[in-house]
């Protein structure tokens, strides 16, 4: 039947390097058995000493990225990455209003994981207001936690505030990311908040490694793909979860810098 198998979309730039944007998201949907599809925002030139240059995408070439995957296929999940500027968060959100591509996945690109800001505030505020209300599911790391929630986290008790604060925002399940910047620590643990109100913490051992580029994608990019095959929610975080822990944990030796994860070791494992 024309359609059957489970599709997923990723909304995010495209890496050269393959580690990170929309190149870890087709990773992740692939090692997860999803068919993926694509809207480009932006190309972006780089490896893995870092990115160089960056070109957007017109947002009239957008518009029909999303209307011919919304004329031809099901896509029964989606997510996004890095949206630049205000101009192309508006952009996406019309689009998604306009077809059902299913729950949301929202990888709220804000900050990286050493604590430096990516977007400017206008773009910030409008990804607040506009974007975080649609998620179905949000996925900030600890600094991007903070970011939205307004507020310094020192305590578990800080990070459970912080979640709730998310969720109040209009985003519907929380996954707030907990800090891996003491390279001493031996686990790392996240929150998280479902829309039903249960709530609990998730932990993986630390891996003490550069070859960490594409974690944030790929965690959102496996909660989407398992959404996308019907798993139900706390299962499909649970399952991404384990899935970017298998994949930092066997890294492979790609660039002479900081480079990605490794999802064929991930592919190998059996999360069900």
């Amino acid at each position: 039947m024309v359609n059957s198998y489970p599709q997923a979309l990723t909304i995010a730039g495209s890496d050269s390097d393959g580690s990170a944007g929309m190149q870890a998201d087709l990773h992740t949907f692939f090692a997860r058995h999803v068919y993926g599809a694509s809207v480009m925002t932006a190309c972006v030139a780089g490896n893995s000493y870092g990115i160089h240059a960056s070109v957007p995408m017109p947002t009239d070439f957008i518009d029909q990225e999303f209307k011919d995957l919304a004329d031809d296929y099901h896509i029964r999940a989606a997510k996004t990455g890095m949206l630049a500027d205000s101009e192309l968060i508006n952009t996406v959100v019309k689009n998604y209003q306009a077809a059902d591509y299913g729950p949301l996945v929202v990888d709220p690109v804000i900050m990286t994981k050493h604590g430096n800001q990516l977007l400017e505030e206008s773009a910030f505020n409008t990804l607040r207001t506009h974007l975080i209300p649609l998620a179905t599911v949000l996925t900030p790391n600890f600094f991007e936690v903070e970011k939205i929630a307004e507020m310094t986290i020192t305590t578990e008790a800080d990070m459970e505030m912080a979640a709730h604060k998310l969720q109040a925002m209009g985003a519907k399940n929380i996954i707030a990311k907990g800090s891996h910047a003491d390279p001493h620590q031996t686990v790392v643990k996240d929150f998280v908040l479902l829309a039903s109100g249960e709530h609990f913490w998730l932990s993986e051992p630390y891996h003490q490694t550069d070859r960490v580029n594409g974690t944030g994608d790929s965690l959102s990019a496996c909660i989407t793909a398992e959404l996308a095959k019907g798993t139900p929610m706390k299962r499909a975080i649970e399952i991404a979860k384990q899935f970017v822990n298998a994949a930092i944990g066997s890294p492979i030796e790609v660039g002479h810098k900081f480079g990605p994860v490794n999802h064929w070791a991930a592919m190998e494992r059996d999360f069900k």
